[in-house]
């Protein structure tokens, strides 16, 4: 999809000043970031930390009860430009009683994909997380991990700008974790963006940048080598550490 000079000038999503709050807990303070086109950025920090209810802001699932969160330069939550990015959950929202093909076939419906285009994109979404065996299984009948990789292939069906991806890779193999990173890095090479949350180390290394967070505020913001040098370690782990406060987990 082609874009105007002036649109690629524009951060593809921007968050400026965002605080959320549950009663009396405050889960995110006052965190601004830019994500821009063509990269891989990455949320790194522990279980608790805001990193999930940052992507329901940035997917307009949830609004902010101060600041403002852009994407493609609109205000979120606009319904208009769920066509534009796809999104995949940390939890999976599947169908159990329906079989994989026929998930696929609803979320299609929603994306406006219809007919050989449909059923061309479902077969290459579920090439890319080894699935197409499994298209007319129940979901019920699913392992956890192979629902994490439909979820995934939902997600990639229209050949979204953008991808938001809350632990993409949790209860996958070693083996096809590896496979679905080929991948997304192809993505992007491609041109497609994508934000991620992730506690693995050797994914956050794999990042074009990472934001540390921890305790709802962003601690730094920086490519994997650039926090490295700054927080004068050899590894992410380290660097979470000395510019995030603690081990994340």
């Amino acid at each position: 999809m082609g874009q105007s000079p002036a649109a690629e000038n524009v951060p593809l999503v921007e968050i400026r000043g965002v605080s959320r709050r549950f009663g009396a807990k405050t889960v995110l303070d006052d965190v601004s970031l830019n994500v821009e086109r063509g990269e891989i950025f990455g949320l790194l920090g522990p279980s608790g930390s805001g990193k999930t209810t940052l992507i329901k802001l940035i997917t307009g699932i949830d609004k902010a009860d101060e600041g403002t969160v852009r994407m493609f330069g609109e205000t979120m939550p606009k319904l208009s430009l769920l066509q534009r990015y796809g999104y995949m959950a940390q939890s999976d929202a599947l169908y159990q009683e329906l079989t994989a093909r026929e998930n696929l076939r609803f979320f299609a419906s929603l994306y406006g994909l219809a007919g050989s285009r449909r059923e061309e994109r479902i077969r290459a979404a579920m090439e890319i997380v080894d699935l197409n065996d499994h298209l007319n299984k129940t979901v019920s009948a699913y392992s956890g991990g192979m629902k994490r990789r439909l979820s995934l292939a939902i997600s990639l069906l229209h050949e979204p700008e953008l991808l938001i991806l809350d632990e993409p890779t949790v209860g996958i193999d070693p083996v096809l974790r590896r496979s679905i990173w080929e991948e997304l890095l192809a993505l992007r090479d491609r041109g497609t963006s994508i934000v991620l949350t992730t506690h693995v180390m050797d994914e956050a290394d794999k990042c074009d940048r990472i934001g540390l967070i921890r305790d709802g505020r962003l601690t730094a913001v920086d490519t994997p080598q650039g926090l490295k040098n700054r927080s004068g370690t050899d590894s992410i782990e380290q660097a979470f550490i000395v510019l995030g406060g603690g081990a994340p987990s």
